[in-house]
């Protein structure tokens, strides 16, 4: 999946969930499917936590914030002041 970007694994997710939804699977494939799901979906919340911290940095940098603030913002979820 490192070589797959962000993009690429949500189009793989609609893929799956579409296939999943369908009910034309076999209980083998429907639970591979799942997995690799499960995979991507991780795979795709790393992502965004990458790209809010290179934000949160970003911004502070911006607004000329020192490090000791961008260090108390890391980890911590910013995805309702992002979408403000």
């Amino acid at each position: 999946m490192a070589d797959m970007t962000f993009e690429q694994a949500m189009t793989r997710l609609e893929q799956i969930v579409a296939t999943l939804e369908s009910g034309r699977c076999t209980l083998d494939d429907s639970l591979k499917l799942f997995e690799e799901g499960t995979k991507l979906t991780a795979y795709c919340a790393e992502q965004i936590k990458t790209a809010e911290q290179k934000i949160i940095k970003l911004t502070a940098v911006e607004n000329g914030d020192t490090d000791a603030g961008i260090a108390d913002r890391l980890g911590e979820d910013m995805g309702e002041e992002l979408s403000l």
